[in-house]
């Protein structure tokens, strides 16, 4: 099954399998948590500091007052896989 990976810190975005997103340094979901879960989801060369799950488990920060495109990331997040999924 391919997914597509989405970087929340750069964009970045590549379809590939959860073993090929592991293998190539992603932190995405079956292989690095769960769907549905708020956690990083990150490309390789990204840090983990700049993810939505850090303003929230680490700054404390409210759900409601993050921006629009950090909300939209947990949006995304919260219907994995489908939300994520690509034709094959």
């Amino acid at each position: 099954m391919k997914l597509k990976h989405i970087c929340e810190v750069c964009g970045r975005e590549d379809i590939l399998t959860p073993k090929e997103a592991f293998d190539a340094g992603w932190d995405y979901p079956p292989e690095m948590g769960t769907f549905g879960i708020v956690s990083q989801r990150t490309c390789p060369n990204c840090p983990i500091n700049k993810t939505v799950w850090w303003k929230i488990a680490v700054e404390h920060k409210s759900p409601s007052t993050l921006p629009d495109e950090d909300k939209a990331v947990i949006e995304r997040i919260l219907h994995e896989p489908e939300s994520i999924l690509v034709d094959e």
